[in-house]
């Protein structure tokens, strides 16, 4: 079947098949109905390959070593359509959060698609992007905003893939693009509809192309390192993420080293030394508490899978050294889990594994039932682990001031009702059926660390 019967598929109604994410046998079975020969198809494989994860092509125009035939017969058949940005801020401190429309997906009657967040912190030595592996969550954390949105659905591998390729566009981080680049078919006839806001000490200011803001590491690269601890559990999106990181840290792809990319978890235990040894990326623990009556509040999975389960698990982490150390994140809430004798019993409960731990101050979010501890009793807390011998960076809060912060990410989408969607599809019921509760939460306000001491 040639171009004839391909553009006629397209007009019967067959939307574009998304080439970002699109597994290498999936995509050579449509390379063959398009009439390439099966001796081209490994060319064809890794030309295409290129132009997408190398090169960050938005056009298939731009794919000038593939003949103009097939050229025309993949634009009939194929998508380089990236996430759409609804809005893109940046915060005073260069911090940029994109709030993203996804596809809506199945039959929605029209509905638009959900909408995730993607956040972009540079540094002076690198730039990490977080990025989001499920639209909402299912686990309620009751410090984490994320938590407050039900689950809507897992994403998919383009989509996971296609926040770092949109991010790298946004930021001018392909060879021979400027920043912001793109249109043709990459933006899918929609590119960046919504406002780039900037904060300022001012208040917020914006403009229709996005500001120039200093904010992007020395170095040949503005995307550095990966982290999946934006919106959702990972692990609990397992094959779609694991997939997606091996794009990502395939040489031949975007190219990330596995120990540039980290996977958060809350603790889905049965699939931590998976994720280990398919996956083999760097892993951090959401922790949080050092009982489980506590850590029965704060991350509720802690019910199933309790402390012990956990840091065995952690144990037996393929590739555990000091060289591939597990970072252990915790959250500093005031009156909550700050004590000193917490931080004593926080280094009896990790000895034996090669960890650090990273100290986050909470990042107060509308209702949120916690406080942040004073920054005096972060330091406290931090020179006891230091003592013992852990290293405990205290992280310094980043993009407060646009909600971009750890715990703050949240949309506005939900789950659409059978009749609302009309057919529902697969994707909308995954996820993992009754691991929490919504939580009874307070009004207490949030509050932040002494400006000099961020």
């Amino acid at each position: 079947m040639g171009e004839t019967a391909t553009r006629s598929e397209v007009q019967a109604g067959h939307p574009p098949i998304p080439l970002i994410g699109l597994g290498a046998d999936a995509l050579a079975a449509e390379l063959v109905r398009l009439g390439v020969p099966e001796r081209q198809l490994g060319m064809r494989l890794r030309q295409l390959k290129r132009w997408v994860y190398v090169r960050g092509a938005t056009s298939f125009a731009e794919m000038t070593d593939i003949s103009k035939d097939l050229r025309e017969r993949l634009v009939g058949r194929f998508s380089l359509a990236r996430p759409q940005i609804v809005s893109e801020q940046i915060s005073r401190d260069g911090t940029r959060k994109w709030l993203l429309r996804l596809a809506p997906g199945g039959s929605c009657n029209g509905a638009p698609g959900p909408e995730i967040e993607t956040v972009y912190i540079p540094e002076e030595d690198r730039g990490t992007l977080c990025i989001s592996s499920q639209v909402g969550c299912t686990l309620n954390c009751t410090f984490c905003h994320t938590g407050t949105q039900p689950l809507v659905r897992n994403l998919s591998v383009g989509e996971i893939v296609g926040q770092i390729v949109l991010a790298r566009d946004r930021l001018g981080d392909w060879p021979g693009r400027a920043r912001g680049e793109g249109g043709g078919e990459a933006a899918g006839g929609q590119g960046l509809r919504g406002s780039v806001r900037e904060s300022t000490p001012d208040g917020v200011r914006g403009g229709a192309r996005g500001p120039t803001v200093p904010g992007r590491p020395a170095g040949e690269r503005a995307i550095t390192n990966i982290v999946l601890m934006g919106m959702g559990e990972p692990l609990l999106n397992f094959e779609n993420v694991r997939d997606a990181m091996a794009l990502a840290c395939d040489p031949d792809a975007l190219g990330y080293s596995r120990r540039r990319v980290t996977l958060s978890t809350s603790g889905i235990v049965p699939m931590i030394g998976r994720w280990g040894a398919e996956a083999g990326t760097m892993l951090a623990i959401s922790l949080h508490a050092v009982d489980d009556d506590l850590r029965n509040v704060l991350v509720p999975i802690n019910r199933r899978y309790p402390i012990a389960m956990l840091l065995e698990a952690c144990r037996n982490y393929p590739g555990l050294s000091n060289a591939k150390r597990i970072t252990f994140e915790y959250v500093m809430l005031k009156g909550v889990n700050d004590s000193p004798a917490e931080a004593r019993a926080l280094v009896r409960l990790l000895a034996g594994i090669p960890a650090k731990i990273n100290l986050i101050p909470f990042n107060p979010w509308p209702g949120a039932p916690y406080e942040c501890s004073d920054w005096e009793t972060i330091e406290r807390f931090g020179e006891i682990i230091n003592r013992a011998g852990y290293a405990s960076p205290i992280r310094r809060p980043r993009g407060r001031d646009i909600m971009a912060a750890c715990g703050q990410l949240k949309s506005a989408s939900r789950k659409l009702r059978a009749r609302e969607r009309g057919r529902g599809h697969g994707d909308e019921r995954a996820g993992e059926r009754g691991l929490g509760r919504d939580q009874k939460r307070g009004r207490k306000p949030g509050c932040e660390p002494k400006a000099n001491r961020a």
